[in-house]
Protein backbone atom coordinates (compact mmCIF):
# COMPACT_ATOMS: atom_id res chain seq x y z
CA UNK A 1 0.00 0.00 0.00
CA UNK A 2 1.42 3.39 -0.94
CA UNK A 3 1.43 6.27 1.50
CA UNK A 4 -0.89 8.92 0.11
CA UNK A 5 -0.25 11.13 3.13
CA UNK A 6 3.42 11.30 2.13
CA UNK A 7 2.54 12.00 -1.51
CA UNK A 8 -0.99 13.42 -1.90
CA UNK A 9 -0.59 13.69 -5.68
CA UNK A 10 -0.76 9.90 -5.90
CA UNK A 11 -4.43 10.26 -4.99
CA UNK A 12 -5.31 12.09 -8.20
CA UNK A 13 -4.82 12.06 -11.94
CA UNK A 14 -5.03 15.28 -13.92
CA UNK A 15 -4.79 16.75 -17.36
CA UNK A 16 -4.90 20.27 -18.77
CA UNK A 17 -5.06 22.11 -22.06
CA UNK A 18 -4.25 25.77 -22.65
CA UNK A 19 -4.04 28.08 -25.66
CA UNK A 20 -3.42 31.84 -25.84
CA UNK A 21 -5.51 34.18 -27.93
CA UNK A 22 -4.34 33.97 -31.55
CA UNK A 23 -1.52 36.44 -32.10
CA UNK A 24 -0.41 36.50 -28.45
CA UNK A 25 2.87 34.94 -27.32
CA UNK A 26 1.65 34.18 -23.78
CA UNK A 27 -1.61 33.25 -22.09
CA UNK A 28 -3.16 35.12 -19.19
CA UNK A 29 -4.73 31.86 -17.98
CA UNK A 30 -2.83 29.70 -15.48
CA UNK A 31 -3.39 26.81 -13.09
CA UNK A 32 -1.79 25.27 -10.03
CA UNK A 33 -1.96 21.89 -8.33
CA UNK A 34 -0.14 22.08 -5.01
CA UNK A 35 0.06 19.27 -2.43
CA UNK A 36 0.37 20.11 1.27
CA UNK A 37 0.05 17.94 4.36
CA UNK A 38 -2.87 15.58 3.63
CA UNK A 39 -4.45 17.91 1.08
CA UNK A 40 -4.21 19.26 -2.46
CA UNK A 41 -4.87 22.83 -3.55
CA UNK A 42 -6.13 23.32 -7.11
CA UNK A 43 -6.93 26.59 -8.86
CA UNK A 44 -7.48 28.10 -12.30
CA UNK A 45 -6.69 31.79 -12.73
CA UNK A 46 -7.68 34.11 -15.58
CA UNK A 47 -5.86 37.44 -15.81
CA UNK A 48 -8.14 40.16 -17.17
CA UNK A 49 -7.66 40.75 -20.87
CA UNK A 50 -4.79 38.91 -22.54
CA UNK A 51 -1.09 39.24 -23.30
CA UNK A 52 1.83 39.95 -20.99
CA UNK A 53 -0.03 42.10 -18.44
CA UNK A 54 -2.71 39.46 -17.97
CA UNK A 55 -0.01 36.78 -17.65
CA UNK A 56 1.87 38.88 -15.08
CA UNK A 57 -1.25 39.17 -12.90
CA UNK A 58 -1.82 35.41 -13.13
CA UNK A 59 1.79 34.73 -12.16
CA UNK A 60 1.40 36.81 -8.99
CA UNK A 61 -1.58 34.68 -7.94
CA UNK A 62 0.11 31.37 -8.76
CA UNK A 63 3.17 32.38 -6.71
CA UNK A 64 0.94 33.42 -3.79
CA UNK A 65 -1.03 30.17 -3.91
CA UNK A 66 2.16 28.14 -4.11
CA UNK A 67 3.58 29.83 -1.02
CA UNK A 68 0.44 29.85 1.14
CA UNK A 69 -1.42 26.74 -0.07
CA UNK A 70 -1.76 25.51 3.52
CA UNK A 71 -3.97 28.46 4.52
CA UNK A 72 -7.78 28.19 4.56
CA UNK A 73 -9.31 29.19 1.24
CA UNK A 74 -10.99 32.46 2.25
CA UNK A 75 -7.88 34.03 3.84
CA UNK A 76 -5.88 32.73 0.88
CA UNK A 77 -8.18 34.44 -1.62
CA UNK A 78 -7.96 37.67 0.37
CA UNK A 79 -4.16 37.39 0.32
CA UNK A 80 -4.26 37.06 -3.47
CA UNK A 81 -6.54 40.10 -3.70
CA UNK A 82 -4.06 42.23 -1.75
CA UNK A 83 -1.10 41.00 -3.81
CA UNK A 84 -2.87 41.98 -7.03
CA UNK A 85 -3.55 45.62 -6.25
CA UNK A 86 -2.06 47.78 -9.00
CA UNK A 87 -2.34 45.00 -11.59
CA UNK A 88 -5.03 44.17 -14.14
CA UNK A 89 -6.53 41.79 -11.63
CA UNK A 90 -7.80 38.24 -12.14
CA UNK A 91 -10.81 36.03 -11.74
CA UNK A 92 -10.23 32.66 -10.10
CA UNK A 93 -11.84 29.45 -8.95
CA UNK A 94 -10.07 27.50 -6.24
CA UNK A 95 -10.59 24.13 -4.57
CA UNK A 96 -8.88 22.38 -1.67
CA UNK A 97 -9.25 18.62 -1.34
CA UNK A 98 -8.81 17.13 2.13
CA UNK A 99 -7.78 13.51 1.56
CA UNK A 100 -8.49 11.93 4.99
CA UNK A 101 -11.96 13.50 5.22
CA UNK A 102 -12.73 13.09 1.50
CA UNK A 103 -14.11 16.63 1.44
CA UNK A 104 -13.53 19.46 -1.02
CA UNK A 105 -13.80 23.14 -0.19
CA UNK A 106 -14.24 25.39 -3.23
CA UNK A 107 -14.92 29.01 -4.06
CA UNK A 108 -15.13 31.11 -7.23
CA UNK A 109 -14.69 34.84 -7.84
CA UNK A 110 -15.54 35.85 -11.38
CA UNK A 111 -16.31 33.55 -14.28
CA UNK A 112 -13.99 30.55 -14.10
CA UNK A 113 -16.60 27.83 -14.38
CA UNK A 114 -16.29 24.79 -12.12
CA UNK A 115 -18.11 21.49 -11.83
CA UNK A 116 -17.69 18.15 -10.11
CA UNK A 117 -18.83 15.11 -12.09
CA UNK A 118 -19.90 12.27 -9.85
CA UNK A 119 -18.52 8.82 -10.64
CA UNK A 120 -21.87 7.32 -9.65
CA UNK A 121 -24.16 8.36 -12.50
CA UNK A 122 -27.14 7.11 -10.47
CA UNK A 123 -26.53 9.66 -7.73
CA UNK A 124 -29.34 12.12 -7.15
CA UNK A 125 -27.00 14.95 -8.14
CA UNK A 126 -24.66 13.66 -10.83
CA UNK A 127 -23.07 17.06 -11.46
CA UNK A 128 -22.37 19.71 -8.84
CA UNK A 129 -21.59 23.24 -10.01
CA UNK A 130 -19.43 25.79 -8.30
CA UNK A 131 -21.31 28.90 -7.20
CA UNK A 132 -19.53 31.90 -8.72
CA UNK A 133 -19.55 35.34 -7.12
CA UNK A 134 -19.11 38.51 -9.15
CA UNK A 135 -15.90 40.44 -8.62
CA UNK A 136 -12.27 40.78 -9.65
CA UNK A 137 -9.35 39.97 -7.37
CA UNK A 138 -7.22 43.08 -7.09
CA UNK A 139 -10.20 45.42 -7.63
CA UNK A 140 -13.50 44.37 -6.12
CA UNK A 141 -13.68 41.49 -3.68
CA UNK A 142 -17.22 40.16 -3.12
CA UNK A 143 -18.40 38.66 0.18
CA UNK A 144 -16.62 35.31 0.22
CA UNK A 145 -18.49 32.13 1.06
CA UNK A 146 -16.95 28.73 0.53
CA UNK A 147 -18.86 25.54 -0.15
CA UNK A 148 -17.83 22.17 1.28
CA UNK A 149 -18.89 18.98 -0.46
CA UNK A 150 -17.93 15.30 -0.19
CA UNK A 151 -15.67 13.91 -2.90
CA UNK A 152 -15.75 10.20 -3.71
CA UNK A 153 -13.31 7.94 -5.52
CA UNK A 154 -13.66 8.45 -9.27
CA UNK A 155 -15.23 11.92 -9.04
CA UNK A 156 -13.85 14.42 -11.57
CA UNK A 157 -13.32 18.16 -11.04
CA UNK A 158 -13.35 20.38 -14.14
CA UNK A 159 -12.36 24.06 -14.11
CA UNK A 160 -12.44 26.18 -17.29
CA UNK A 161 -11.81 29.84 -18.09
CA UNK A 162 -14.26 31.91 -20.13
CA UNK A 163 -12.36 31.12 -23.31
CA UNK A 164 -14.40 27.89 -23.20
CA UNK A 165 -18.06 27.98 -24.22
CA UNK A 166 -20.65 27.01 -21.60
CA UNK A 167 -22.34 23.67 -22.14
CA UNK A 168 -19.06 21.89 -22.86
CA UNK A 169 -20.03 19.09 -20.46
CA UNK A 170 -22.79 17.82 -22.75
CA UNK A 171 -20.32 15.90 -24.91
CA UNK A 172 -18.12 14.49 -22.15
CA UNK A 173 -17.36 10.78 -22.07
CA UNK A 174 -17.07 9.68 -18.42
CA UNK A 175 -14.75 6.81 -19.33
CA UNK A 176 -12.09 9.12 -20.79
CA UNK A 177 -8.91 9.90 -18.89
CA UNK A 178 -8.48 13.47 -17.57
CA UNK A 179 -6.06 14.47 -20.34
CA UNK A 180 -8.46 13.16 -22.99
CA UNK A 181 -11.29 15.13 -21.39
CA UNK A 182 -9.20 18.34 -21.30
CA UNK A 183 -8.09 17.96 -24.91
CA UNK A 184 -11.64 17.19 -26.04
CA UNK A 185 -13.13 20.22 -24.31
CA UNK A 186 -10.48 22.47 -25.84
CA UNK A 187 -10.97 21.03 -29.33
CA UNK A 188 -14.76 21.29 -29.28
CA UNK A 189 -15.52 24.31 -27.12
CA UNK A 190 -12.73 26.92 -27.37
CA UNK A 191 -14.24 30.25 -28.35
CA UNK A 192 -11.16 31.44 -30.24
CA UNK A 193 -11.70 35.01 -29.00
CA UNK A 194 -9.77 34.80 -25.72
CA UNK A 195 -7.15 32.80 -23.88
CA UNK A 196 -8.55 29.42 -22.85
CA UNK A 197 -7.59 26.84 -20.22
CA UNK A 198 -9.12 23.57 -19.05
CA UNK A 199 -8.06 21.68 -15.91
CA UNK A 200 -9.44 18.20 -15.20
CA UNK A 201 -8.66 16.41 -11.91
CA UNK A 202 -9.92 12.93 -11.05
CA UNK A 203 -9.76 11.28 -7.65
CA UNK A 204 -8.18 7.86 -7.94
CA UNK A 205 -9.91 4.74 -6.72
CA UNK A 206 -8.31 3.32 -3.57
CA UNK A 207 -5.56 0.81 -4.23
CA UNK A 208 -5.05 -2.00 -1.75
Amino acid sequence: MHDKAADPLRSIEWGFASIPLKGEAVSGDSYIIKPFLNSILMAVVDGLGHGYEAAAASEIVIATLDTYAHEPIIPLVRRCHEALKGTRGVVMSIASFNLPDKMMTWLGVGNVEGMLLRADAKAVISTERLMLRGGVLGYQLPPLRESIIPVMQGDTLILVTDGIRSGFEKELKPGDRPQQIADGIMARSARGTDDALVLVVRVHADKK
